[in-house]
């Protein structure tokens, strides 16, 4: 884990793995939560180790709009949701996304904010290879 966020950048906080979440009565456990320091924010991290597919636009969404509601307080900025895949087509992620505001991958700031964001997080190339490295370690 120590690696995996210093890997991820400075400013992650670990919450929890498979952090249960518990709405109307039914549990549900998100990958990783992490806190950023930094951005005062909660982030949720889904990983999937299988290529990208609409239904997880859903599931990421309701995670960080269930993290709002029931963990983040009012110093908190919104929480962020990242999704990793193994793959991806562009086309299927923009209609998966389109109409969704809550801020999954990329927040909606203005853009002094949004640089700012994109300097603590990961690059798209970054998590990449941290997926695939995932993946050779639970195939070990």
């Amino acid at each position: 884990m120590t690696r995996f966020l210093l890997e991820l950048g400075s400013g992650f906080a670990f919450v929890g793995r498979q952090k249960e979440l518990v709405v109307s009565g039914v549990s549900r456990r998100i990958d990783l939560l992490f806190y950023h320091i930094r951005l005062r924010s909660y982030i949720v991290l889904e990983i999937k180790v299988k290529p990208f597919e609409p239904g997880f636009t859903g599931q990421i969404n309701f995670y960080v709009n269930a993290v709002d509601e029931l963990l983040k307080t009012d110093e908190d900025n919104p929480t962020i949701g990242i999704l990793i895949c193994s793959d991806m087509r562009d086309t299927d992620v923009q209609l998966s996304f389109k109409g969704i505001t809550t801020p999954l991958g990329v927040a909606t700031y203005n853009n002094v904010q949004l640089e700012e964001i994109k300097k603590q997080l990961p690059t798209y190339n970054q998590l990449v290879e941290r997926v695939r490295l995932l993946e050779k370690e639970l195939k070990k």
